[in-house]
């Protein structure tokens, strides 16, 4: 499909480093990506930043003015509630109004999401939404989606089976996966493993013709390269996330301390430069900007609350990428029905002419 410019919502109040990091985040996506950003936040705390850049670079960018930010002490509905111009419902509200076509905040991931869902709406025929995280796999140039990855803790199997069916559309469309293979993440490959909610919702998932589903995904599996979506309730595929995070962050630590030292290290690392950069994009979570949040009416990156500028500015390409995709058209049409994954035809509910 081709490439167009998007026009993205960055919560410039939210995370650790706001708004700098997320600035310089932002002005590097209009840089190199086809993207036109709507910085959303306070424009005194704002513009010193952006005016370090000069004016030449603001071509693509815009400040929208906010009031507030919801702390991540705060609870998200009460928070959202007493603060209506925080930089986060400013933003999901400038996509509801179709100002911005999608919402990219590295603040609280709870408050992003009630706002979403406040703001938009879920998505018909979805229960519950999920954060969809990338992770690396064994594969080169290979990726799989995990869902969910703290959206919703306790899940029934009926929501699982709805995580099945979004998450094969995005690794379709988004990951171009032509022959999604999605699965179950449990304690075992058979069909009996797990509790009550994971056998359940194995039967489901099997009996749904939508959803390529190949069986049960144990630990060892996720990034094996043989899933291309793996579902989970929001507590397990949490773990999972922060656990593969610090496990790249000890990858990356362990290649640095065991590279060789002096001249002829130098020389040895200096080669590896090329290798090692490619490593550092598989496994550096920064690298992967953020999940999306699956099942609400409209286009929403939940980045890292720690996102530093490349983060954000990959959250951003994320965010494009979605866009480009049109991954909220198809979740729509594939929900209602009208769109069939296997042969990717638009099933028409008109009768047929002549």
């Amino acid at each position: 499909m081709g490439s167009t410019r998007a026009k993205i919502a960055v919560d410039a109040m939210g995370g650790d480093h706001a708004p700098g990091e997320i600035i310089n985040g932002a002005i590097r996506a209009t840089e190199e990506l086809d993207v036109d950003i709507l910085l959303v936040g306070d424009p005194e705390q704002i513009n010193p930043h952006l005016e370090r850049f000069g004016s030449s670079t603001h071509a693509h960018l815009e400040v929208v003015p906010s009031e507030g930010v919801i702390e991540m002490t705060e609870e998200p509905m009460v928070g959202l509630k007493r603060k209506r111009k925080a930089s986060i419902n400013v933003a999901m509200d400038m996509v509801k109004t179709e100002r911005a076509e999608a919402v990219v905040s590295a603040g609280h991931s709870g408050a992003g999401m009630a706002a979403a869902l406040l703001r938009l709406g879920r998505l018909k025929g979805i229960e519950r939404p999920a954060i969809g995280a990338i992770f690396p796999t064994q594969i080169p140039n290979k990726s799989v989606i995990i869902l969910d990855v703290g959206a919703i803790v306790d899940c029934r199997a009926k929501h699982l089976e709805q995580f099945g069916l979004m998450g094969t559309v995005y690794s379709k469309y988004v990951l171009g996966n032509n022959d999604p293979k999605v699965g179950l993440l449990n304690i075992g490959e058979e069909s009996s493993k797990g509790n009550e909610a994971a056998i359940r919702a194995y039967q489901l998932l099997e009996a749904n013709a939508q959803i390529p589903f190949i069986g049960n995904a144990e630990g060892r599996d996720v990034l094996s390269g043989n899933f291309d979506v793996i579902v989970c309730d929001g507590f397990v595929g949490n773990v999972v996330l922060k656990f593969a995070e610090a496990v790249g962050e000890v990858l990356l630590d362990i290649l640095k301390e065991e590279l060789p030292q002096g001249l002829n290290g130098q020389l040895g690392t200096a080669l590896l430069k090329p290798n090692l950069k490619r490593i550092k994009q598989r496994v550096d979570h920064a690298e992967h900007g953020g999940g999306l949040l699956l099942g609400v009416d409209g286009i929403c990156i939940i980045s890292h609350g720690s996102s530093q500028a490349p983060s954000v500015y990959n959250a951003i390409r994320l965010a494009k990428d979605a866009v480009d995709e049109q991954v909220i058209t198809r979740l729509r049409s594939f929900m209602a029905g009208k769109m069939d994954i296997h042969s990717d035809s638009t099933v028409s509910s008109q009768p047929p002419q002549g």
